[in-house]
């Protein structure tokens, strides 16, 4: 089975609080809502295609606890009929990275609470599927961390946020990656799919010429 992340960020990689003012206001995060203005039409049907051809969703929690509240669990979610994106995510099977979250109310829910790595690589060894990653900026970071992501889809949108929790750490792990799809919507959201092709290729040292 695929893993496949998808992530919406700003220009400086800002990931924090896209959908809503109040969505996510940890570290005195003040400027929530930044994407919807800038999501258009083409970009909502490339996200209902990269839904649809799911057969299961991985979340972190709190990540887990938005999508339920609003797609899953509340009135908004259960209002939505046909739409794509509402379907695919209340019929398709969801874990959760999770070591506190003991009593899911979203149906079709599995914890994984014990040895994420090895409950994500019995899902991986599956014959086949697309098992997707929506959000979840720290499970993200330990998946590529881990190598264990097999492509990244990045949503980029054309806003400098200025603050806020970024997708890649300021240190982390090297990646190379090949550049399977791009393409730019209307209003201007870049759209990167990429496939992790182990280290990067790195430019060698001079020789020291006194030697």
């Amino acid at each position: 089975m695929k893993l496949t992340t998808a992530t919406n960020v700003s220009v400086d990689g800002v990931m924090q609080g896209l959908g809503g003012p109040d969505e996510d206001r940890r570290g005195g995060f003040e400027r929530g809502g930044w994407a919807p203005p800038l999501f258009d039409d083409e970009a909502t049907t490339f996200l209902s295609e990269v839904y649809q051809r799911a057969d299961a969703f991985l979340f972190g929690r709190r990540t887990y606890e938005i999508f339920a509240g609003s797609w899953g669990t509340g009135s908004w979610g259960a209002n939505q009929g046909d739409n794509p994106i509402s379907v695919a995510l209340n019929t398709r099977p969801k874990y959760v990275a999770s070591t506190t979250l003991s009593d899911p109310q979203w149906a079709d829910t599995t914890v994984l609470s014990g040895d994420v790595a090895a409950a994500i690589g019995e899902l991986k060894a599956k014959p086949a599927g697309e098992l997707q990653v929506h959000g979840s900026g720290s499970l993200v970071r330990w998946l590529l961390e881990n190598r264990l992501a097999d492509e990244i889809i990045l949503l980029t949108y054309p806003v400098v946020i200025g603050q806020g929790t970024r997708l890649f750490p300021d240190t982390g792990p090297d990646t190379a990656l090949d550049l399977v799809d791009s393409r730019a919507t209307p209003s201007g959201v870049t759209i990167q799919v990429y496939r992790p092709t182990g280290l990067p290729q790195y430019v060698p040292a001079t020789a020291d010429l006194n030697t």
